[in-house]
This record gives C-alpha cells, structure tokens and sequence, in this order.
C-alpha cells in the first residue's frame, strides 16, 4: 500500500476573482496547453517556494556559510533545469525568475518546440499516449521538467508507431482490409 503525501503541491489564489490575474492565467493556459489552473497554481507555488528561499538568504551577511551553501545548492538546481542563465548564478536573479521559465521547461512545451508534434495540445497527447521518450525512458508525464543536458534527447519511443514500432491500430484495419479487397477484386475478374 502506498504512502499518502498530505503536502500541498499548490495554493489557491487570495482573491478568486480578480480580472487581471484570471486573463493571465487564462492567457498562460492557452500558450502552454495546460489542462487547468491548477497546473499554472502549482508552478507559481513552487516559484514562490524557491525565491522565499532565496529571500531569506539573501538577508543573512555575504560570507555566511549557509547563505553560500545553501544559495549554491539552488542555483546549481535552477541552472541544470535551465530555468536560470550560467552567466546569471546570483541570488538577486533568482528573484527576477517568471511563471513563464518554468512553464517554457515542461517536456509538452519542449516536444513542441523542437517539432515533433504540430502544435502544443498534440504534444500533450503524443505524450500521454507513451510516443516520447527522454533519453532511453518513456515519459508520459506532460509536466515532466526537462533538465538541460536531457534536452537534446527527447526522441519518438523506439516502440511507438511514430517511430520503428508496430503500426496502429487504424493502419493495420485499413491494410487488412486493402488485402482482402484485392483478393475480392481478383476473383471478381475470374
């Protein structure tokens, strides 16, 4: 039996309905292909967990030895997300970090950018139906965060009827009936 996680992995916003939040959301929403507001909440949350962390450091002295460890430790993690620029390993940028950077590191967005699916809410499916892999792991997680140096190896399954797999289902009606149409129409000429 498995553990329940009773950590949120999202917060609802203060006000319910305030215009200028929802159109963003809204907006978010439709650029990414996400499936609810839900998915745009638990980025921000994580967001805001990392740069409270950030906060906090930043108010203790430049050579304290937890501000430098710990500090290090999320910038290292934001830098091999590709979230943060190697040019930018500062605790002030961490600060500058958008719902966006985030959100633009998901393997949907990723499948899309790189061409393999025709626009973002194809990418979603190919990956929900097992077509995308990650190195040499199928991944059917849309939210999937996709590291830097796994970037260049998002590929089609090797299993998948896109790649070198079996056809679909579809195809191999259609093929089954193409050949017993043939067999029909020669009998027929008889």
């Amino acid at each position: 039996m498995s553990h329940i996680v009773y950590s949120k992995t999202y917060t609802t916003p203060r006000r319910p309905f305030e215009k200028e939040r929802l159109d963003n959301e809204l907006k978010l929403i439709g650029e990414f292909g996400l499936r609810n507001k839900r998915e745009v909440w638990r980025v921000k949350y994580t967001l805001a967990k990392i740069r409270k962390a950030a906060r906090e450091l930043l108010t203790l002295e430049d050579k304290d030895p937890r501000r430098l460890f710990e500090g290090n430790a999320i910038l290292r993690r934001l830098v091999r997300i590709g979230v943060l620029d190697e040019s930018r390993m500062k605790l002030d940028y961490v600060l500058g970090l958008k719902t966006e950077d985030f959100l633009e590191r998901r393997l949907q967005t990723q499948v899309f950018k790189l061409g393999l699916a025709k626009s973002i809410h194809h990418a979603r499916v190919l990956i929900r139906q097992k077509h995308i892999r990650v190195r040499k792991q199928v991944v059917n997680i849309p939210s999937f965060i996709v590291r830097l140096d796994a970037q260049k190896h998002i590929d089609i399954a090797i299993n998948s009827a896109y790649g070198s797999g079996r056809e679909g289902r579809v195809k191999r009606k259609r093929m089954r009936a193409g050949t017993a149409g043939a067999a029909d129409a020669d009998e027929d000429e008889d």
